[in-house]
């Protein structure tokens, strides 16, 4: 396996002070750099930057059914080690977050067997983290 390059990432948010809190508080990155238009994060070793841009409307949302769950299409993530997962699922609740799935293990038993979970900023962008128990699955057919 290669060695893995970071991400950059840029996505549009309709409340950057809004947002940033989010970003910040609840799920503790990083801040970067920043303009009073964008806000750079240290999203696990990659680059996040949100971007003030007017409010999206809820008519683009799109969900793909995986393993009996409407996934939201577009979404974004990163894939964490099992230990991390656990523990940053854990933040997420202390804090509140309102889950579209909850944390869970996906395909159990199977090819691919991972724990995951989805949720939504205050600007409506989808995130997902997982993990896998062994991460030789992660590209496993």
């Amino acid at each position: 396996m290669m060695a893995v390059s970071p991400f950059h990432l840029a996505i549009p948010v309709h409340d950057l002070a809004l947002c940033r809190d989010f970003y910040t508080n609840v799920l503790q990155l990083e801040e970067g750099r920043s303009s009073d238009h964008w806000v750079d994060y240290n999203f696990f070793g990659h680059q996040l930057v949100i971007h003030y841009k007017a409010k999206q409307t809820e008519e683009n949302s799109h969900t793909n059914a995986v393993d009996g769950k409407a996934v939201p299409v577009p979404h974004f993530g990163v894939v964490l080690d099992w230990e991390a997962f656990q523990k940053f699922a854990e933040l997420l609740k202390s804090k509140g977050i309102k889950f579209i799935i909850e944390p869970y293990i996906r395909f159990e038993g199977q090819v691919g067997e991972q724990a995951t979970m989805f949720f939504k900023d205050p600007s409506g962008n989808a995130l997902e983290f997982k993990a896998f128990k062994d991460m030789g699955q992660l590209f496993a057919k």
